[in-house]
């Protein structure tokens, strides 16, 4: 290869792009960055993917070795469907349209088999190198601008322009960014999102499920049924105001319990009730609380596959920040703690008729931390105001402010600004104007972050962490890279509409539909929230 030197018995190889981290936007960014190189110059730039987990498992990160087989789609709401003629998620941005696509998920179910696949047809479409079980020793750096990666095998890699997607941020760290441990943009450092270790099972099909669950419901909703309701007092901790709180649901809903009984689409299962979470903590003999058992089995959000195949969204793991950021820096591992608990999940599952029950190799980490520097951070008022303007829009998203699993501390500190312990994520889902600012870097002019730890201030990381949120960015951000290099300007100076006027002349920009919350008070009321809880 021509893009290979000699310096000091270590190996240089040289591109123009490298992407740090599989994580999917990362690496659409990275084919989006190619596709834009050869439709101006009618060549592919020397691009390389390099990433830290084991590629015989799979490329993708989380949504392939993580197994999170169950995609969080863009939240549309009805009226604005209408209007704009739109599909149920809306309008996806173009590349994660193809995405979805070529590996045939029908609305959220997407195989990992498949989305490996095709990620790596992708790459090798644009001719991009792929180098997994890559730790990083150093970065190199010029001025402000990275030169290099070194790895610790003593290779280095040098580029012009830097893409980091992982979930820590953890180019950006090695290149001197500086990153805002858990949710220290709520000043609660030590805080962080629970993680899940997805699992797969085989044989229970969706019909068994929801007849073990309807059996599970009218059991919990019968007070003479002394076994089912001494399991809801197992789960609740013996607390009794737990106890009504979990019972509540099935004794109001006992004359028509499919009201809450699991919903199944087309190839995914919406998990409505704690039933199924209260018959397994009974099992277990925990309490149905991440602060309490460290471990729940929560509503689960399950995709559905061919021949009784499913894949869980379900089982939750507390952690604080610093245990975010070691697991993400040791390849996302379960520990053996978590190993445990999916062993007896699996006996679990075996007992309700499944074959096999299958955790997947890696874990799926919701959130580690954000980085501060960025052109334009992002907040949750903002979100809510509808994002950057029409003029400037790359796309449109909307989710709710999701934080599964809960931030510890966050009620607690509200109440002690006198804000009272208010609980925003009930706020409407923000439906917002995609921009690339909070992504890109002012002081590392080179480098863009892409993925839940990009610039997010306050309520924006719950919404800003989801994937389809972050191919959309990906998409722009590749796109200027390529501006940036050809046009010999710094990535960090490249506008967003800029990047929009090349998707509307090459037909790749998406609809825009973001929407102010007509509840002007609402807007005002997240944003003296987040300031005031801002570190």
């Amino acid at each position: 290869m021509s893009n290979i030197q000699s310096a000091n018995n270590s190996t240089v190889r040289n591109y123009d792009i490298i992407a740090f981290g599989d994580e999917v936007p990362g690496i659409l960014a990275l084919v989006c960055a190619a596709r834009e190189h050869f439709r101006r110059t009618n060549k592919y730039p020397r691009s390389l993917l390099l990433f830290k987990g084991k590629s015989q498992l799979g490329i993708g990160g989380h949504l392939v070795r993580g197994g999170l087989s169950y995609l969080d789609r863009s939240v549309v709401p009805v009226d604005i469907r209408k209007q704009y003629g739109l599909d149920i998620y809306g309008d996806e941005s173009a590349i994660y349209k193809e995405f979805l696509k070529r590996t045939g998920v029908v609305q959220v179910g997407l195989d990992p088999k498949k989305g490996d696949f095709v990620l790596r047809e992708m790459l090798q479409e644009v001719r991009a190198d792929i180098l997994s079980n890559a730790d990083i020793q150093s970065v190199l750096k010029q001025g402000q601008k990275i030169t290099g990666i070194r790895l610790t095998n003593n290779e280095t890699y040098m580029a012009k322009i830097f893409i980091d997607s992982t979930i820590n941020a953890e180019l950006a760290q090695f290149a001197g960014v500086k990153k805002l441990r858990g949710f220290e943009t709520f000043g609660l450092p030590d805080s962080e999102l629970s993680v899940t270790l997805t699992f797969e099972t085989e044989g229970l099909s969706v019909q068994a499920l929801k007849d073990i669950e309807m059996n599970y419901m009218q059991r919990l909703a019968n007070l003479n049924d002394t076994e089912a309701q001494n399991w809801i007092k197992i789960a609740a901790g013996g607390d009794s105001d737990r106890i009504s709180q979990l019972s509540e649901p099935f004794i109001t809903n006992k004359n028509d319990l499919s009201k809450i009984a699991m919903y199944a689409g087309s190839d995914f299962i919406d998990v409505r009730s704690f039933a199924l979470s209260i018959a397994y903590h009974a099992f277990r003999g925990t309490a149905l609380s991440l602060d309490q058992s460290g471990a729940v089995l929560d509503k689960g959000n399950v995709a559905v596959f061919p021949n009784h195949r499913m894949s869980w969204n379900a089982l939750l793991f507390d952690v604080n920040a610093e245990q975010a950021e070691t697991l993400s820096r040791e390849d996302a591992k379960p520990t053996a703690a978590m190993l445990k608990e999916m062993q007896l999940m699996s006996q679990w599952f075996q007992s309700l008729g499944a074959k096999s029950v299958k955790p997947a190799p890696e874990l799926y980490i919701r959130h580690a931390g954000n980085i501060i520097g960025v052109n334009d951070p992002l907040t949750g008022a903002e979100m809510l105001k509808g994002g950057v303007p029409v003029s400037e829009a790359l796309g449109t998203f909307g989710y709710h402010f999701d934080i599964r699993g809960g931030i510890e501390g966050l009620g607690t500190r509200a109440s002690e600004k006198g804000l009272g312990n208010i609980l925003f994520f009930k706020l409407p889902a923000p439906l917002f104007n995609v921009g690339m600012q909070h992504a890109l870097l002012k002081n590392v002019p080179n480098l863009a972050v892409i993925s839940p730890a990009s610039g997010f201030e306050g309520y924006a990381a719950s919404a800003g962490r989801i994937v389809e949120f972050n191919c959309a960015v990906g998409q722009a951000v590749g796109i200027a890279a390529i501006t940036a290099m050809l046009s010999s300007r710094n990535l960090n100076q490249i506008s967003n509409q800029e990047i929009r006027d090349i998707l509307a002349s090459t037909g790749k920009l998406s609809k825009i539909y973001g929407q102010a919350n007509p509840k002007q008070e609402e807007i005002a009321r997240l944003d003296k929230f987040e300031n005031a809880l801002a570190a």
